[in-house]
């Protein structure tokens, strides 16, 4: 509720422009925050002042369409904050969000008797706290590799630790695509679970998804959030949306640039003025 008020205010106060104000008056402490990243406000995390100062630094890249800027802040947010978020969300990622979503991965399971012994490692991207990798690790005992590839190097860390009695499990600090470029390999299912491309460029996930292809046999598992605002028909690009300003992707329309076709597409309404999470099941 503080976080929510705390948002509206500085929406308010956004219109008559003062964050752009404090951004001019404080051009040092407007440059730590976006180095530090300010994609989410958890836990009371940001002042008023510094929530003023977000607004206006998001909107000014939304009014330059500067998507690549916009993405470097995301990442700087997930590689320096992200082991608080994944703290402060975790009760909530394995009573409520884990369950509502684990009908993708009994359609995984289903799409992998049809290769038997063909598929022998499962990459996550932005695995955050490894709770997602650990439960696929005993849902899909037939894989021998289980990778989380995540941009915190505190979290990966604390992975790496918390899960060292699973030898199947292994822990990454990276960035994906250059984890694809320098490690990956055909025979590899990819998942992202519950928002990670939403923080790509669309070129970044474009050249994610062609590299993949280019390896070789490739399950890809996409749990995304989708701006419920965005008609694919009428604006078949990616668009940035929302409180966090991240990127509502269409993503059969990447996946099928990239050569992939789908084996499964559908999305679940969360009761969210924002988004809808889509269920994207790809293959080559």
């Amino acid at each position: 509720m503080k976080r929510k008020i705390k948002y509206l205010i500085a929406q308010i106060l956004s219109y008559i422009n003062i964050g752009k104000l404090l951004v001019f008056l404080f051009p040092k402490k407007a440059e730590k925050l976006s180095k530090k990243g300010m994609t989410l406000i958890i836990n009371n995390n940001l002042s008023i002042s510094e929530c003023l100062m977000r607004e206006a630094i998001f909107k000014k890249t939304k009014r330059k369409s500067d998507v690549e800027t916009l993405a470097r802040l995301h990442s700087n947010y997930w590689v320096n904050q992200g082991h608080d978020f994944f703290s402060a969300t975790n009760n909530r990622l394995e009573n409520v969000v884990l369950p509502e979503f684990t009908f993708i991965f009994d359609l995984l399971e289903k799409e992998l008797t049809k290769t038997p012994n063909q598929f022998n490692t499962l990459v996550e991207i932005g695995t955050g706290n490894g709770k997602v990798l650990e439960y696929l690790s005993s849902k899909l005992p037939q894989l021998d590799r289980f990778v989380g590839i995540d941009l915190s190097q505190v979290q990966t860390d604390n992975n790496k630790d918390n899960y060292k009695n699973n030898p199947k499990l292994e822990f990454v600090a990276s960035d994906a695509l250059d984890w694809v470029n320098n490690h990956g390999h055909s025979n590899m299912i990819v998942l992202t679970f519950n928002g990670v491309l939403e923080y790509f460029t669309e070129k970044h996930v474009q050249q994610l998804f062609n590299n993949l292809n280019g390896l070789g046999k490739i399950i890809f598992v996409a749990i995304e959030p989708k701006s419920i605002e965005h008609d694919f028909q009428a604006h078949p690009n990616s668009k940035i949306y929302g409180f966090e300003s991240s990127f509502s992707h269409n993503y059969p329309k990447l996946f099928e640039n990239a050569g992939f076709n789908l084996w499964h597409k559908s999305q679940k309404d969360f009761h969210s003025n924002e988004y809808v999470i889509s269920f994207i099941g790809a293959k080559n």
